[in-house]
């Protein structure tokens, strides 16, 4: 793929494209991006199977509420720039692993460890990476589990096996998460000198509360 001058996978509208080489590279980058919607149907299309088996079994479901993106072009082409890698669909598959993303939030923190169980015992699911920010927090306070997972998609004339990010959390943790990105985006990464303190404190305050919830669901569960 012609890797100088304008870059052929910034996102532009189909009456935009001229020339039939733009157009098959338009068309590349959609099949391509495809296959990671797939990726991502399936892995969606698992957990809510296991979310409503478990509930059903358990009577406890330990799946909040479960969302999902594929990341735009635009954002992909300014991530390999940051990178220094080259705007080429191998690179892309082989050195991104966040094209895809699930984000799997659940009521309790072990509910966090227990849907990566479930997910990991399943034949056709690969763990490629573990990240566990639960149990060693990032210094501003962010908590949450990632992995990094492998989802063959089934296509009518192969298979190709797809990396999706899954960010797995409790409510407490997303709640946080939601709002530091908001404030950040608020004050474009310009923030009080006081800031960064002030918000580990409330993370500290979030892993109190999941930690005094997780013990009241344990009493109600022995």
């Amino acid at each position: 793929m012609e890797t100088t001058g304008e870059n052929p996978l910034v996102r532009r509208s189909r009456s935009e494209l001229v020339g039939p080489p733009v157009i098959e590279d338009f068309r590349r980058l959609s099949q391509f991006l495809l296959v990671y919607k797939f990726a991502v149907e399936e892995l969606m299309t698992k957990l809510r199977i296991l979310s409503e088996e478990f509930d059903f079994v358990h009577r406890h479901d330990p799946i909040e509420h479960i969302t999902h993106r594929v990341k735009r072009p635009e954002a992909i082409m300014e991530k390999l720039r940051r990178k220094g890698l080259s705007p080429d669909l191998e690179t892309i598959a082989e050195h991104l692993d966040d094209v895809a993303g699930v984000r799997v939030v659940c009521p309790f923190v072990s509910d966090v460890y227990g849907v990566r169980e479930m997910l990991g015992r399943q034949h056709d699911v690969k763990i490629l990476r573990t990240k566990d920010y639960i149990a060693s927090p990032k210094p501003n306070g962010y908590r949450s589990l990632h992995l990094i997972v492998q989802i063959p998609v089934f296509l009518s004339d192969r298979v190709e096996h797809v990396k999706v990010e899954v960010q797995m959390r409790t409510i407490a943790m997303d709640f946080w998460a939601t709002l530091e990105h908001k404030l950040f985006y608020k004050y474009d990464d310009q923030v009080p000198a006081d800031f960064a303190d002030e918000l580990a404190s409330t993370a500290a305050v979030a892993a109190q509360l999941d930690a005094r919830m997780e013990s009241l669901h344990r009493r109600l569960h022995r």
